[in-house]
């Protein structure tokens, strides 16, 4: 093959560059190593003057040369990456990262401010606050817990013997006699910043009876709303933009001031208020100055994340429970549905349960940020749904408090409480512990979330050609044929499609929030055709970091299995828990950044200009 003959590669792309000429494509091979390749690739790369179709291009030249050729797109591909930044915000934590990382970095998603000499003092909580015990809501809690105590008993090991339990009154005996014992590592003194603000995790180690107010700028899964302090939304998307631009500068070391050369991918709710997403546009691109971004749903990313075309996902995160049915990539939004519970609740009765078996730290405090992180650790280290384990188990905690005298170590035995807590999932009266008004949402029509400055708002169209039908009739009806009375108006019928569509809210029992098998079947049944039910049934996906618990994919797929309708049964039934060997408290996070680098994605990026405009 002579030198005209060879194939090449035109980089003249990049017209900005003078220094890319038309070049053989074999030159990349014989003449040079990897790391040279890579050299040459990185000294004539400008990456703030590449198009958003040059991949594309190269990729049509690369397809019919060698494989070398291919190494440096893969390695063009790995580079774009690493210019996108992936932002999945959550109730408890956050978790950002570039799109080329393995992991992203995760963390307290809160920011403390110091308050003034006379401002008045408001903190979030990490977990969910608990509801003042009645004497009817503990006898309804004991009922409950007896229930399921009773079910446990009557399951079979996996060699088929029955399950015995340890009696309440001896574990409770063990644990009164317990005593902690001094640890020699001298507890720290709180944390006192120079500065009026704190990120992170270091919010956990600030004084209560300090001079920071604490906020979390999201609860129950969408923006902290309230009517105290910094509940504004304006003062909520202050928060938002403080943390991010923290991580952004401080633990990923960007410069606020080059973000106009990063393209960002946010992922948001799968239920959804379109004002508060147009908000969140506007930080991103013209607070924070991106250069591009566009939003993507989390059980839309999820799917990718677990390479799945389509299932019936279930997102259990700290403070929120969500479930749609995804099919590719699109979440149907009749089946979406949003409950406000999550493991903050789950850790809220594990307490309340190992309180009745006399829990030897007495001195614990729910409300301080420090008491309810250990919480949240022996809820995921002790908690469990494996019928395997039968009696009492002894295990062992420190409890390290800032401020204190020194630290301690604690002994105590946890029975089936380890296994009733998780379960609360399934039967939500023990969840009341942190409130009985707990709801069940839907998605509202983006027809019926009128925003009046949405030029392409139905409540908008709809009063606008109202009033030019109204003009055109007054200019086409003789004067003395005009309506005297100026409040008749002409009313445009809404579409009937949308008329047609009936909500069928989802069934509360007796009022008690369903459980998360009755989520999942109702979601499911609320597909538009029957193939879709079939396919949906078949395949469940669970993610989010609130229901990691071993052993609870097999009871939510036990208990799924027989409700089904004998119609959609299939011969398998998959759940999903682990994709991929994924933690997947990481899955969404992880399908948006391979979302983000696929070609297709090209067409779902929105620029500051094109915003603005």
């Amino acid at each position: 093959m002579t030198d005209k003959e060879k194939p090449k590669v035109d980089l003249g792309l990049l017209e900005e560059d003078d220094e890319f000429e038309e070049f053989p494509a074999e030159e990349w091979a014989g003449t040079k190593t990897e790391e040279e390749e890579i050299s040459v690739w990185e000294d004539n790369w400008d990456d703030d003057n590449v198009e958003d179709d040059f991949s594309q291009q190269l990729r049509a030249q690369l397809n019919n040369t060698s494989k070398e050729g291919q190494f440096v797109f893969n390695y063009f591909q790995q580079i774009q990456a690493q210019k996108i930044i992936v932002i999945h915000p959550g109730s408890l934590n956050l978790r950002i990262g570039r799109a080329s990382d393995l992991n992203p970095h995760t963390i307290l998603h809160a920011v403390a401010r110091r308050k003034g000499p006379k401002g008045k003092a408001y903190r979030d909580t990490i977990l969910p606050k608990l509801l003042s015990k009645t004497p009817e809501l503990l006898q309804e809690l004991e009922d409950c817990r007896l229930a399921v105590s009773h079910t446990l008993q009557s399951c079979l090991q996996s060699d088929g013997r029955r399950r015995y339990a340890t009696p309440p009154q001896q574990i409770s005996a063990f644990n009164r006699r317990s005593t902690p014992d001094v640890l020699n590592e001298p507890s720290s003194d709180w944390y006192e910043p120079k500065g009026d603000t704190v990120f992170g995790n270091s919010v956990l180690n600030l004084d209560p009876n300090g001079d920071f107010n604490l906020h979390f700028p999201m609860r129950r899964g969408e923006l902290n709303i309230h009517t105290d302090i910094g509940g504004s939304l304006t003062s909520v998307l202050t928060d938002l933009q403080a943390i991010w631009e923290y991580v952004l500068s401080a633990v990923m070391e960007i410069k606020i001031s080059d973000l106009s050369a990063y393209k960002a991918v946010l992922v948001i709710p799968d239920i959804y208020n379109r004002a508060y997403l147009r908000e969140l546009m506007t930080l991103l691109l013209c607070r924070m100055g991106f250069k591009s971004c566009f939003l993507v749903q989390d059980h839309v990313a999820a799917t990718f994340g677990a390479g799945l075309g389509y299932a019936c996902v279930v997102d259990v995160g700290d403070q929120k429970t969500s479930v749609s049915c995804v099919e590719d990539a699109i979440s149907h939004p009749n089946t979406r549905v949003r409950l406000e519970y999550g493991g903050g609740d789950v850790t809220q009765t594990f307490y309340w349960l190992l309180q009745k078996c006399a829990f030897p730290y007495k001195n614990c405090k729910v409300n301080l940020p420090q008491d309810a992180m250990l919480l949240k650790k022996l809820k995921e280290e002790f908690c469990h749904v494996n019928l395997d384990v039968c009696g009492s188990e002894e295990k062992h905690f420190d409890a390290i408090q800032p401020g204190r005298a020194s630290a301690h170590r604690y002994t105590l035995q946890v029975g089936d409480e380890a296994i009733v807590a998780p379960l609360s999932l399934f039967h939500t009266e023990l969840l009341n512990v942190t409130g009985t008004t707990k709801l069940a949402k839907t998605q509202i029509p983006w027809t019926k979330q009128y925003d009046p400055e949405d030029c392409f708002d139905a409540e908008y169209l709809k009063e606008t050609s109202r009033r030019s039908a109204k003009e055109q009739l007054e200019q086409s009806t003789p004067e003395f044929l005009h309506n005297e009375n100026p409040d008749e108006e002409i009313v445009v019928d809404e579409d009937k499609e949308n008329n047609k569509q009936i909500e069928k809210e989802f069934v509360v029992p007796g009022g008690q929030i369903i459980g998360l098998d009755q989520a999942v079947l109702q979601s499911i049944e609320r597909c538009p055709n029957e193939e879709l039910k079939r396919k949906m049934y078949g395949c469940i996906l669970v993610v989010g970091g609130g229901m990691k618990f071993q052993g609870i994919g097999k009871w939510l797929q036990n208990r799924v299995a027989l409700q089904i309708p004998y119609l959609y049964r299939s011969e398998q039934l998959d759940i999903v828990t682990s994709p991929k060997d994924m933690d997947p408290a990481m899955t969404a996070w992880k399908g948006a950044s391979v979302l983000s680098c696929l070609e297709s994605a090209s067409e779902l990026w929105i620029t500051s200009q094109e915003w603005q405009k």
